[in-house]
């Protein structure tokens, strides 16, 4: 029973992302066609879009979390399948940008129920094998990433609402086979009350400061998630200006980052924890995300451009050390509430992120101010990784004496 729970996760997880991945390529077009076709209110509208679901993030996942710990990881998990199924219902019948954008709001709220799967996983895993199973996590969220937006692009075409609807359904298709496979994984003699002093985004960062260790460890992931918000605020803008692809090329390369995720965070991860420590994973797969932005900066052809997407996977190695050392640092009643406030840091660079990388990149290029670097986001990142690596050492190191 434990395997089936921990297989439907890893789904639940793929479906996520895979929903989320599906409406990339069209909900761009849906607000435009609302603004009355003008891409550049479409575009502001859009921003908007993306910066409301961050703090929608923000504000709920220490909430889920603090839920889960008082409730149980089933009924969040179940809940959250069968509300985002019925989000995308209500994104696919849209009759205007304000229904839209409630959908949008709703999406956030739900999605930030990934955090509670990440806590049935530390439930049901043992100590040392968690790097491995939050391994599996990361191959889910990298083949969501892959299949979403080509699936949605397929779909789009045929109808732009389309790909809400396939969303809908295999969300509340999930939801009904998690009603007879998912076991709670949180026993009763665990369980917290709950508090809205803890479930409030303040509360839940408290907790950080207050658990030995996990201020500077939550510290390392602040940074390396900031770091990490270059990719999607100036991918696309870069790979246009320095080397002129189009949808194609950056479909291929967003693919291509999505395999060889999948195959570090999915096989590699696995394998190495059964040799290394967490500690020396975690600084491992920094560095080598470190590298990794620095060739996407400093690149001026495409193929040492392309260098960079295998030693950029290796970054994968970062996530679910990290996860694995926060997880033993609380009690099982607490998961919930860990859960929730690094998802709700994540959004806090969800916010933070767009907006410093997409002004970082049109200085950059700018002519007037001297410009001349495209690439200076991704160096900005690869600083960022560099000072998220050194502060991991630090940590770890004393966490160790």
């Amino acid at each position: 029973m434990r395997k089936a729970a921990v297989v439907f996760v890893f789904v639940t997880v793929v479906l996520d992302i895979l929903a989320l991945g599906m409406i990339i390529p069209v909900l761009p077009r849906l607000v435009e066609d609302f603004v009355g076709g003008d891409p550049a209110s479409a575009a502001e509208v859009y921003g908007l879009f993306g910066t409301v679901w961050a703090l929608m993030q923000f504000v709920f996942s220490p909430l889920l979390g603090a839920l889960s710990d008082k409730l149980g990881r089933r009924p969040i998990i179940l809940l959250s399948n069968f509300g985002l199924g019925l989000d995308y219902v209500l994104m696919a019948l849209a009759p205007s940008i304000g229904w839209l954008f409630a959908g949008r709001v709703l999406s956030g709220i739900t999605a930030a129920s990934i955090s509670t799967a990440n806590a049935y996983i530390a439930d049901v895993t043992p100590v040392e094998q968690r790097a491995g199973a939050f391994g599996l996590l990361g191959a889910a969220f990298g083949l969501g990433f892959v299949l979403g937006p080509a699936a949605g692009g397929a779909l789009g075409s045929v109808d732009p609402r389309l790909p809400f609807w396939v969303a809908a359904g295999l969300s509340l298709v999930n939801g009904c086979w998690g009603l007879f496979v998912l076991p709670e994984s949180l026993a009763v003699a665990d369980r917290r009350p709950f508090s809205w002093a803890r479930a409030n985004p303040v509360g839940a960062l408290r907790m950080l400061a207050e658990r030995a260790g996990l201020l500077g460890l939550s510290a390392v992931g602040v940074l390396s998630g900031l770091a990490h918000e270059a990719l999607p605020s100036v991918f696309v803008l870069y790979a246009g200006y320095r080397f002129a692809w189009g949808p194609m090329q950056v479909g291929a390369c967003l693919a291509a980052v999505g395999v060889c995720s999948a195959l570090v965070q999915g096989g590699l991860v696995r394998l190495a924890a059964r040799r290394f420590s967490n500690e020396r994973m975690l600084v491992f797969g920094l560095v080598f995300g470190a590298a990794g932005f620095v060739i996407y900066g400093l690149a001026e052809a495409e193929w040492q451009f392309w260098l960079g997407v295998p030693l950029m996977a290796l970054w994968g190695f970062a996530g679910p050390s990290l996860q694995g050392l926060m997880t033993q640092r609380v009690d099982a009643g607490e998961q919930g509430r860990l859960q929730g406030a690094t998802s709700s840091l994540r959004g806090v660079t969800g916010l933070l992120g767009p907006l410093l990388f997409t002004q970082v990149f049109a200085l950059a290029i700018d002519a007037a101010s001297g410009g001349g670097l495209p690439g200076a986001p991704f160096l900005l990142a690869g600083a960022l990784m560099v000072a998220s690596a050194a502060l991991a050492v630090s940590v770890t190191r004393a966490g160790s004496t």
